[in-house]
């Protein structure tokens, strides 16, 4: 049961109905199982373990770190961290943000104040602890939170040597968006017959986001976002594929009047918390940026996500489109694609199982039958056959090109020790294969071939009640109400 205490402070940051993943997971964590959780963004995942986290840290009475939480990005856990200084009262000291880009001395300060909280990206969590700056000897609890996406960047080796050095005797919970034959094997090694909880279609948009795809042209795909910014009055998301294009798409923007900011990887952690924070506040109306912000980046109230690039992977169609239509608001998700872009357009969709309206660029208007139809004008071949599905052959299913060396791990390796771990991350980092002999890898597919990388997860309602399903070696426990 959660403490009076906690009641009290959930109340005064006016948190009071649970969504379905937190009703599920806090009553079976509260009890000291290990959890395993899937579910869609925005489906409050951070208050499901972090409940259960504060509610151990405050019964906990051995000094030192009690609690870990891993996350992929510095900018995840800069959020994880506020959410529990939101909530932690009077009768628990500050969390602690381990993560590169941010001063040292400052979380280093943190840690030695008396955090029992530890959120940390694993690139500088290793470093801190190679120089024996951290220890966990009293750790009781660790949540491993956006885990597909660690394992993505490659993180899984640091996962490893960090997990072999914590408490054999420790409750464990991993929640991720999506539930893959890596997933499941990082559960295997580290987490004792855990409840598993997994909550609608991770591979699809909420049902709360209107889809729509406006075929223009290149040269045109600024007059349309103007065009659609114009009809908008809540927050704006817009996703370009490089960090040029953001850097474009904002100029321009900001020339023509409209309030805007960007994140990419090359944009410093002072800059980028200065754009999510104007954005947060309502200073400025439209944030560009790369996927980097896709995934980890809850900014609550986001009206509208357009998508001026499509994607590089199919899943990153999904995390983006996940920033919009949270915790039962309604949202809208626009993508832009070009003439010869149907097919590419037509096989995402039919790999995520989902379809988009068409409408016409110049007046919002239904679009003709054969716009959606990838066998028509430029989906077809010279020879008038259609085109064989689009494929890119050499990307690598993890983060997307353009920020393949600026997400958190990079710059988060500050000691002498620190080369021989870049160099041992290299190949599952870098976003590309660059190995095409052929041999095969579990994890290489094509940008958007079907694929059955969710084989573990459930097509149920959301709102459903949370189906369990049996990993290996994994011991059934009762279902969660």
């Amino acid at each position: 049961m959660i403490s009076p205490y906690m009641k009290e402070r959930l109340a005064a940051m006016k948190f009071v109905t649970p969504t379905p993943v937190q009703a599920a997971a806090i009553p079976v964590a509260l009890e000291g199982k290990d959890v395993l959780a899937t579910a869609q963004t925005g489906t409050g995942k951070t208050l499901a373990f972090m409940i259960p986290v504060m509610e151990k840290l405050l019964k906990q009475t051995t000094p030192g770190i009690g609690a870990l939480v891993l996350v992929p990005t510095r900018e995840l856990a800069v959020q994880v961290v506020d959410v529990y200084n939101s909530l932690r009262g009077r009768q628990l000291t500050q969390a602690a943000a381990v993560v590169g880009g941010l001063s040292e001395g400052a979380q280093l300060q943190a840690v030695r104040k008396g955090a029992r909280l530890i959120v940390a990206t694993p690139g500088r969590l290793e470093d801190f602890l190679e120089r024996k700056l951290v220890n966990f000897r009293s750790l009781s609890i660790l949540v491993l939170d956006e885990a597909d996406r660690m394992l993505d960047m490659g993180f899984l080796p640091a996962l490893k040597r960090i997990a072999s050095i914590l408490p054999k005797e420790r409750q464990t919970m991993c929640f991720s968006a999506t539930m893959e034959a890596s997933v499941a094997h990082l559960v295997k090694d580290y987490l004792r017959t855990p409840v598993r909880l997994a909550f609608g279609s991770t591979l699809k948009p909420s049902e709360n986001v209107r889809m729509q795809a406006f075929e223009v042209s290149t040269d045109r795909k600024q007059e349309l976002l103007q065009r659609l910014l114009s009809k908008e009055t809540g927050r704006v998301l817009v996703f370009a594929r490089t960090k040029r294009g953001t850097e474009r798409i904002c100029k321009n923007l900001n020339r023509d009047g409209v309030s805007a900011s960007m994140i990419h990887g090359d944009r410093s952690q002072s800059q980028r918390m200065a754009a999510l924070a104007a954005f947060q506040q309502g200073r400025i109306k439209v944030l560009v940026a790369t996927d980097l912000a896709s995934r980890g980046i809850h900014v609550q109230d986001i009206a509208h996500v357009i998508n001026y690039d499509l994607p590089e992977v199919a899943e990153n169609f999904i995390h983006r489109v996940g920033r919009t239509g949270r915790n039962g608001g309604k949202g809208v998700a626009s993508t832009m694609f070009s003439r010869e872009q149907r097919s590419e357009i037509f096989h995402m969709e039919r790999t995520l199982g989902i379809k988009m309206e068409r409408l016409l660029a110049n007046d919002g208007t239904a679009a003709p039958h054969n716009m959606s139809n990838p066998t028509s004008h430029a989906a077809t071949s010279p020879n008038g056959g259609a085109r064989p599905p689009f494929v890119r052959p050499d990307v690598h299913r993890s983060a997307p090109r353009d920020d393949s060396r600026g997400n958190s791990y990079e710059g988060s390796h500050s000691s002498s020790h620190s080369g021989a771990r870049d160099g041992s991350r290299s190949g599952p980092r870098s976003g590309y294969d660059r190995n095409r002999s052929g041999r095969g890898d579990s994890r290489r597919s094509s940008s958007y071939g079907a694929s059955s990388r969710d084989s573990f997860s459930t097509a149920a309602d959301p709102n459903a009640r949370p189906s369990i399903v049996r990993l290996p070696g994994e011991v059934l426990q009762a279902q969660a109400d």
